[in-house]
């Protein structure tokens, strides 16, 4: 008995160090933004809180000459990644429902297909992602990043929204279709209220990776360039503080979308976890 109260205690400071571990670089970036230049190239120390605050980083990123702005890019992967989530849920809720409730020949394929194409790296798929878009002419348009971005994340938004809806008893679909309503009516009103957790938890990983996709975001566009891309271009050697600012107001909105989804996400990536 008197285990487990250690047991206990060292699986709470285990977790407090993992967690410490993978915040602490977003906490440096975070001190790196606001530290003056004499604290950031420091050559005699590690300066840690030895400072005055500055923000002056932030006001050269939004109020400063056009090579630091990046507004315009903050805008863009605003655009993106809000319309490849939306176009991902859109074409991805009906696939999974279909697949979840529908018995058809080549489901299993689809599915393994979709798994297969999660797998694949879209470095593997960029030349001639490339040259398709921009024979389409979406080559350096929104329009091209988002089906670029949501076309990466139907795979994985379709399986998750499928296991979400598995969960769903499938009578309830059939004492829907007795009282009279139809398929369309019983997807809409309650399948899709009953999976509310898992479409938080689908749209929030879609958002995420379309905030911080690179790789096509970098190939696919010349002139639009969304944060990630735009950090890329600093100059890591003389421009530290300002990729720190840079990368700490590119962290806020997705921290606040996670904050306004969190009560579905927890729910929605904890469904299925425990059966009655």
């Amino acid at each position: 008995m008197t285990s487990l109260p250690f047991k206990s205690s060292l699986r709470y400071f285990t977790a407090v160090f993992v967690v410490a571990v993978f915040i602490f670089p977003i906490f440096w970036f975070a001190l790196t933004a606001i530290k003056p230049r004499s604290a950031v190239f420091n050559k005699d120390t590690v300066v840690w809180f030895d400072f005055a605050p500055t923000i002056d980083n932030f006001l050269a990123i939004w109020n400063g000459p056009s090579v630091y702005s990046i507004s315009d890019s903050m805008a863009s992967s605003v655009i993106v990644a809000t319309g490849s989530t939306v176009l991902a849920l859109a074409i991805s809720l009906p696939a999974a429902y279909c697949l979840s409730r529908m018995n058809f020949r080549g489901q299993r394929l689809i599915l393994i297909s979709a798994l297969i194409h999660r797998f694949l790296p879209p470095i593997a798929i960029i030349i001639p992602l490339f040259f398709i878009f921009h024979n389409l002419g979406l080559r350096d348009t929104h329009a091209g990043v988002i089906v670029a971005h949501a076309l990466i994340n139907i795979p994985i938004a379709v399986l998750l929204l499928k296991s979400f809806i598995d969960d769903i008893p499938k009578r309830i679909d059939d004492m829907s279709t007795l009282d009279g309503a139809t398929r369309f009516q019983t997807f809409w009103h309650i399948i899709l209220p009953g999976v509310r957790g898992g479409i938080a938890a689908t749209t929030a990983l879609c958002f995420i990776f379309s905030w911080t996709e690179y790789l096509l975001s970098l190939f696919l566009t010349s002139s639009i360039r969304t944060l990630p891309v735009r950090i890329s271009l600093f100059d890591p050697g003389s421009q530290v503080s300002v990729i720190a600012a840079t990368g700490t107001s590119a962290i806020i909105p997705a921290f606040i979308f996670i904050l306004l989804v969190q009560k579905h996400l927890v729910r929605g990536l904890t469904m299925g976890a425990l059966k009655e």
